[in-house]
């Protein structure tokens, strides 16, 4: 065999090791990409047919004492609160700008969860929730709005909440924040 014919055969067996090389750098590279994507994006906890339509509870500014949490026994099945996020920052929007973001409450216990009082942290936010009671397995949405030119917030950093009272004993509040960069006018 020739030289020139060895070099050949060299450069075609380093190929597939390129090739290799190649491939799992750019399986890499989009999972990278993918991983950052997806961060971003909140994970759903359900699908829609899993969302309560019921009795819909009404949040509004009044943070006063309310009746008491009705638990259940001790003893018997509970319900478990678990939410779909807890924080949600609208960026910059006007100073006039109504809001809003879907939160999901869901119920991962063995016994019905049972809202008994919502309330936000200010009268420039409100709530819908969906239902007071979701069955176990079940879950409900949080329609959170936000109102900017309610106050004058123009050219501050605002920060406002949602808390939900349940008679889940280990987290008998469940709490939503929202943030939103306000512009000026």
């Amino acid at each position: 065999m020739t030289t020139a014919t060895k070099s050949k055969h060299k450069k075609n067996a380093s190929r597939p090791e390129l090739t290799i090389a190649l491939v799992v750098l750019g399986g890499f590279v989009l999972l990278l990409v993918l991983g950052v994507f997806l961060r971003n994006q909140p994970v759903e906890l359900v699908n829609d047919g899993d969302i309560v339509r019921g009795a819909i509870i009404r949040a509004t500014h009044e943070m006063g004492g309310g009746e008491p949490i009705p638990f259940l026994p001790k003893e018997g099945p509970q319900p478990n609160v678990e939410v779909s996020e807890t924080f949600y920052d609208f960026g910059r929007i006007g100073a006039k700008d109504v809001v809003t973001r879907t939160f999901l409450v869901r119920n991962t216990g063995e016994a019905p969860l049972t809202i008994s009082r919502a309330y936000t942290t200010c009268a420039c936010t409100t709530a819908e929730i969906s239902s007071e009671v979701i069955p176990p397995g079940k879950a409900v949405s949080v329609d959170l709005v936000f109102d900017a030119g309610f106050h004058d917030a123009a050219g501050q950093t605002v920060r406002r909440g949602i808390i939900l009272e349940n008679n889940d004993p280990d987290q008998p509040q469940a709490e939503f924040w929202v943030q939103a960069d306000v512009g000026d006018r």
